[in-house]
Formats: C-alpha cells, sequence, structure tokens
C-alpha cells in the first residue's frame, strides 16, 4: 500500500524531538514547508539551520524513521489535528490529519463527525472511510471525508428525419464525363403510411446535491417539436410523423412537407399555365410563352423553350433550356439542365448544367459547368462561393462577365445591426428596474392599482417583444457573418482553357485577363484577383 512520509515530535522533559518517517510504495516525501507550519501553529522552538539539517542528515540516512532533537525545552502534548478545507464548488471536503506527540491524545471518529455538524456538512459523508482512518491513521494525506453527488446532466431534444434533407445533392456522372440527368434522385418520394420523422424528447437530467445539502441544477435542455404540413399524420405523443399520401416529402425551414405529384405530357395549349401547389411533373416539353409554377419541385423530361417556370423547390431539365432570350428559371432551391442557352436563370442553391451560352446565371452557392463541353461564353454569371468550368470565355471574344463573392454592402447591413442591437438594450435596460421594483412590491403583498398593473404588463410585452428583436438581430448578423467568411475563400476553377478578355470579379475586386490561359484558379488575395495554378 502507497504511503505518505509524515512526521510526530516527542516531547521531553528537557528536549523536544523531531521524529520523521519516510514514505513507502511510492509514497510522497516529507515536506519541509508542512513540519515548519505544524511547529508554528502549536507554538514549538525551532531553529531553521537545525531543521535543515536534521533533513539533510535523515535524507542521507537508509533507515525507515530517523530523529533528531529540534530544542532543548520541555514541550507540552500535542493532540491529534488536522487541516480542514472545502472545495470551491461546495462538492468536496477534505482534511489532512496530523499524529499526536508520542504520548498525546488522539481524537474520537464522534468528535471530527461533530465538527463536521457544526460546520453545516450534512451530504456525502464518508462515515466508513472516517472509521476506518481512526482505527488505522494515514498522516500528511489528504482524506475526502465528505463529497457531494454531481448532476446528471440531460440531452437535447433531436429529430430524425427518414428521407434526404440534404439540399446540396447532386446529379452523377456517367462514365464518357456526361451528365445522367435521368437519374438524378434529388426527389424524395414517399409511400402511404411511410414515417418520416421521429422526435427524441429531451432529457432533463437530475439535480445533484453539495456538502451542504444544497441541490445543483443540471445544465438547461432545448427542447423541440414536429413541424408539418398537409398530408401528414402526427402520433398522438407527438413524436411520430406519417404520410397520408403518395408523393414528395421535403424540408423546408425545419418543416416537413409531402406534395403530390402532377405530371403532364407537355405544357402547351393543352394545359395553359400550370400553378400547381406541390411538385409538377412534364414528361415533355415546355413551350414558349407559357409558365410553370410550383410550390414543390419542377421536373421536365424534355426541354424548356421561351418559358418562365418558377419553383420553391428545384428544377430539373433533362435536355436542357433555349430560353430564345425570354426564357427564366427561377428555384427556391438547385438548378439542374443539360444546357442553359440564351435564359435568365436564378437559383438559392447551386446550378449544374454541361454549357451556359449568353445568359444570365446566378447562384446562392455555387455553379458547376462540367460534362463533355463545359462551357461559359458570353453573358453574366455569378456564385457566391464557387464556379467551377471547363472553357471559359470564347476565342471571337464574347463578352463573358463572371463573380463570385457575396455584395460588399453586407458589411454596412452588420454594422446598421450591431447598432439596432445597442438602441434595443438600451431600452430594456432602462425598463428593468421599473419591472423589478414592480415584482417586488407584487412579492411584498401590495396592492397595486389597476392603471399600475396594467402599465406593468404592458412593459412585461414591451420586453419580451424586444428581447425577440434581439434574438432576430442576432441571427441575421450570424447569417451575414457566415456569408462574409464564405465571400474571402470564393474562387472560380477553370480545368481547360480560360480566354483572354474574359472579365472575372471575386467581391469587390476584378480583373480582365490579358492573355488565354489553361489549367488555373482565380482567389483573392490582398484585395485583388490572383490567378494560380489549378
Amino acid at each position: 500500500m502507497k504511503k505518505n512520509g509524515y512526521f510526530q515530535v516527542i516531547c521531553g522533559n528537557n528536549e523536544t524531538v523531531l521524529k520523521l518517517f519516510f514514505p513507502c510504495n511510492g509514497g510522497k516525501e516529507i515536506n519541509v514547508k508542512e513540519v515548519v507550519n505544524y511547529l508554528n501553529r502549536n507554538d514549538i522552538t525551532f531553529d531553521v539551520y537545525t531543521l535543515n539539517k536534521g533533513f539533510k542528515e535523515a535524507f542521507a540516512s537508509d533507515r525507515d524513521e530517523y530523529q533528531f532533537v529540534l530544542n532543548k525545552e520541555t514541550s507540552p502534548e500535542i493532540r491529534e489535528s488536522y487541516i480542514f478545507q472545502v472545495s470551491p464548488d461546495k462538492m468536496m471536503a477534505m482534511a489532512r490529519f496530523y499524529p499526536p506527540s508520542e504520548k498525546g491524545e488522539r481524537l474520537k471518529t464522534q468528535e471530527f463527525v461533530d465538527f463536521l455538524t457544526k460546520k453545516d456538512i450534512k451530504f456525502g459523508v464518508r462515515m466508513a472511510g472516517l472509521e476506518n482512518f481512526f482505527l488505522n491513521p494515514i498522516y500528511c494525506t489528504d482524506i475526502v471525508v465528505a463529497k457531494g453527488q454531481q448532476p446528471r446532466h440531460g440531452t437535447d431534444a433531436k429529430i430524425e428525419y427518414y428521407f434526404e434533407t440534404d439540399l446540396h445533392a447532386k446529379p452523377t456522372l456517367k462514365e464518357d464525363g456526361s451528365v445522367d440527368f435521368f437519374h438524378l434522385n434529388t426527389l424524395n418520394h414517399c409511400k402511404k403510411g411511410d414515417v418520416l420523422a421521429r422526435l427524441f424528447k429531451e432529457d432533463p437530467g437530475e439535480y445533484g446535491i453539495n456538502i451542504y445539502n444544497e441541490k445543483i441544477k443540471p445544465r438547461n435542455v432545448k427542447p423541440a417539436v414536429l413541424k408539418y404540413g398537409r398530408n401528414i399524420t402526427i402520433s398522438p405523443d407527438r413524436q411520430v410523423l406519417t404520410t397520408e399520401v403518395d408523393g414528395h416529402v421535403s424540408l423546408v425551414d425545419g418543416k416537413v412537407f409531402v406534395s403530390n405529384v402532377l405530371e403532364v405530357e407537355n405544357v402547351d395549349n393543352s394545359t395553359g399555365n400550370i400553378e400547381y401547389d406541390g411538385n409538377v411533373m412534364v414528361n415533355g416539353n415546355v413551350c414558349t410563352n407559357f409558365s410553370v409554377k410550383a410550390r414543390g419541385d419542377i421536373e421536365v423530361r424534355g426541354v424548356v423553350e421561351g418559358a418562365y417556370l418558377e419553383a420553391e423547390g428545384s428544377i430539373i431539365i433533362a435536355r436542357g433550356m433555349n430560353g430564345m432570350a425570354k426564357g427564366t428559371l427561377k428555384a427556391g432551391g438547385n438548378v439542374i439542365a443539360k444546357f442553359i442557352e440564351n435564359s435568365k436563370v436564378n437559383a438559392e442553391g447551386y446550378v449544374s448544367t454541361e454549357s451556359i451560352l449568353h445568359s444570365e446565371v446566378t447562384a446562392g452557392m455555387e455553379i458547376v459547368v462540367s460534362g463533355k463541353r463545359g462551357f461559359i461564353t458570353g453573358g453574366k454569371v455569378c456564385a457566391a462561393n464557387l464556379i467551377q468550368v471547363k472553357t471559359l470565355g470564347s476565342y471571337m471574344g464574347a463578352d463573358t462577365f463572371v463573380e463570385v463573392g457575396v455584395d460588399p454592402n453586407i458589411k454596412q447591413r452588420i454594422q446598421e445591426l450591431q447598432k439596432a442591437m445597442t438602441e434595443n438594450k438600451k431600452e430594456m435596460d432602462a425598463i428593468q428596474p421599473v419591472l423589478k421594483s414592480m415584482a417586488q412590491k407584487m412579492a411584498q403583498g401590495v396592492n397595486l392599482k389597476p392603471e399600475q398593473l396594467r402599465s406593468a404588463q404592458r412593459m412585461m410585452q414591451k420586453d419580451k417583444q424586444m428581447k425577440q428583436k434581439q434574438d432576430e438581430y442576432m441571427d441575421e448578423i450570424e447569417s451575414l457573418q457566415k456569408l462574409l467568411a464564405e465571400s474571402d475563400s470564393a474562387k472560380v476553377e477553370v480545368s481547360g482553357e480560360v480566354f483572354s478578355g474574359t472579365r472575372i470579379s471575386i467581391g469587390d475586386a476584378s480583373m480582365v485577363v490579358k492573355n488565354s490561359m489553361s489549367h488555373c484558379k482565380f482567389i483573392k488575395s490582398r484585395g485583388e484577383v490572383e490567378m494560380t495554378v489549378l
């Protein structure tokens, strides 16, 4: 058993002796400073030279015990003693015991327990350990005499979705390098009775108790609820969502939607314009001057001409779009098309295609132009994070402009929001003393006048609204700061050739390519657009 070294005073008639007991089995050595503090506490005379000399001789000996004279005085016998301390978090009490002098009196177990009672220590007293100590004492060693119970921290609520919620899913490439637009698998099909989501409720945890018998609250946990739209059933315990119909399932802003699919052969004179609260499937083509609007996704198996397509979800065009300078695509999700010509495209997600010709294309995330052709020629193409293309511009000199990065005005908007938060906080701080005073009066049983009560209610409502506004400001700031961070790393990658005359802009910096280059990447560095090797 490991045992620390310790010491004992021997009180004789004409001298006082210090006896040292050395550690065994890896225990700690005797601390000279601890000995000095002990002698001072018990008013035992000594001089530093004698003490240091005795320790030096003791450590040089090979004995298990060693003693030497401290002084030539008669000292009274010393009782067994201890130093007591409580940890800052009030979860543990420690005692370090020191032996009585050779003929001194030992402490009793009950005497020490009474001391703990006087110190208000009521929980976690280790009686078995104390009784064992007083039977078999271990000195100069920290002993836990009382220990609290830590709280058991709970877990936040969690929702598991049993369908693909990743909006970044992209079409796969064929072996020949072309994109397989007929097998995109970007829609989440569901059948009647399918379980869509399950809520695992929060675990609040359990209170802990410190050695003073005070409760310790576990950390706060976040609850959650299942949010859903039509065509969905929720279980009686409100923990399981099930679809009532066959259709497509999607997650929008944390809310589960199931939509039926409207399927038509073509969008032309036989159908007229289409506006549908769900997904739309067009097996053929969308003809010029017609429009398709969907609350879900739009999938076209053929081509789109000079038409208008708008979807809250994604737009998928298997054989591409020739907009004839008037065709428009607008998607709350992604746009995937075989090719894009003479069209205007706006996607909040990404755009994936094999070619872009004389078009205006904007993406909230990235634009990837891949496949056999993989070119951007003419027009203006903008993305927040990345434009990836094989061939950029044209040797014929068609004006081609590509831009990545966010609007520099975002920084100004962040400053405006921070100022608004400061003003809102000042107003909140101004009404807090009034609310606190009202609460104290009510707690003391003071009868408030009806007008005072109405005033207090109005202020409480206003305080609640301002706190909600503060949270909204912070959410917007975090969202904008994320955009700023992404802007710094925005880039244009050209795996083939970029032609001279192409204009490239990253954030608030821009450049015009003077000489054609191959296999390069354009990034923002030190406030300028720079070209590096891909």
